[in-house]
C-alpha cells in the first residue's frame, strides 16, 4: 500500500483557506490535509509535527509570515515541498520565475492549481527538495514584498493578581506563558494572570521585540540574555538578572539560527 500524500494549508483568512481545500479535494482527492492553520506559528508546528510532504503557505500571515515558517520548514521538515501562496502578483511572477519553488496568486483559479499539482507530483515522485533554493527566494522575496501594513502595538494591558485588576506596561513584560486556560504576564514586579490565549495575544505584540520560543512561550527579546543550544538542538534561554530560563523547543530554534 502506497503510503499516503499529505499537507497542510496556513491562511488566515477562512475564505481563501476553505476555497484552497475544497479546489484540493476536487483535484487531488487522494492528498490528504493534516492541518489547516490560521497562523504561522501554528503552521510551523504541524509542519514540525506531521512532515508533511507539501505545505500551502499564504506569505503575509500574522505573526510568523509564510515567509518566517518557510525559512524554519528547511530546518524542521526538510523533505516538505513548499507552495506559496500569495495576492502580489507583480512581484511573485518575478520571484519565482525560476521554478523551484511554486506560487499560486489570490483568488485561486483551478487551472494554475492543476498545473502546480502536476509539478508537485513530478517533483514528488523524483524526490526533490532543494531547501538551498528555498532559502534563497525567501530572502529574495523578503526584499521585494511590500512592507507589511504598521498596525501600531499594544503598549499596555490589564491583567488580574488575585481579586485585583492591574494596568502593565508591555514593555515591561519579561515574558508570557500559557496554560490551557490562562495566560501568565511575567514582570520583575511579580506575575498576573490574562485570558487572552497566545494566538491572539503575538499578533498584538511589537514583532521586533517579541518572539515566540515555544507553543506555550512568547518572549521579549530585550530581557534574553544568551541562548544555549544543547546536543539535540533545543535551546534554553537566560534571562537578564533573572534566575529561571526559558525552553525554545526545536520547532522554534530554526528562528534563533543566526543569534
Amino acid at each position: 500500500m502506497n503510503k499516503p500524500i499529505t499537507c497542510i494549508v496556513a491562511e488566515d483568512e477562512q475564505i481563501f483557506r476553505d476555497a484552497l481545500i475544497k479546489l484540493l479535494a476536487q483535484q487531488w482527492p487522494e492528498l490528504e490535509v493534516l492541518a489547516a492553520c490560521e497562523d504561522g506559528a501554528e503552521a510551523l508546528e504541524a509542519i514540525a509535527e506531521h512532515q508533511p510532504a507539501i505545505a500551502f503557505l499564504d506569505i503575509r500571515m500574522p505573526g510568523l509570515s509564510g515567509m518566517d515558517v518557510a525559512a524554519a520548514t528547511a530546518s524542521v521538515s526538510p523533505a516538505t515541498q513548499v507552495v506559496f501562496v500569495t495576492a502580489y502578483n507583480q512581484y511573485a511572477v518575478d520571484a519565482f520565475e525560476k521554478g523551484a519553488i511554486d506560487y499560486l496568486l489570490k483568488p485561486i483559479e483551478p487551472k494554475r492549481l492543476a498545473n502546480t499539482i502536476e509539478r508537485l507530483k513530478t517533483r514528488l515522485s523524483n524526490n526533490t527538495s532543494d531547501p538551498s533554493a528555498l532559502a534563497a527566494l525567501v530572502e529574495k522575496l523578503s526584499q521585494v514584498l511590500p512592507p507589511r501594513a504598521v498596525i501600531d502595538p499594544m503598549v499596555w494591558l490589564t491583567a488580574s493578581t488575585g481579586k485585583e485588576s492591574k494596568l502593565i506596561m508591555v514593555e515591561d513584560v519579561l515574558y508570557f506563558q500559557s496554560d490551557s486556560k490562562y495566560t501568565t504576564v511575567v514582570t520583575a514586579e511579580g506575575e498576573a494572570l490574562l485570558r487572552t490565549p497566545l494566538r491572539d495575544l503575538i499578533h498584538k505584540l511589537d514583532s521586533n521585540q517579541f518572539k515566540q520560543i515555544h507553543r506555550a512561550t512568547i518572549v521579549n527579546m530585550k530581557t534574553v540574555d544568551a541562548i544555549v543550544r544543547d546536543e539535540s538542538g533545543r535551546g534554553t534561554i537566560k534571562l537578564k538578572g533573572r534566575p529561571e530560563t526559558l525552553t525554545v523547543s526545536l520547532t522554534y530554534m530554526s528562528l534563533f539560527r543566526n543569534m
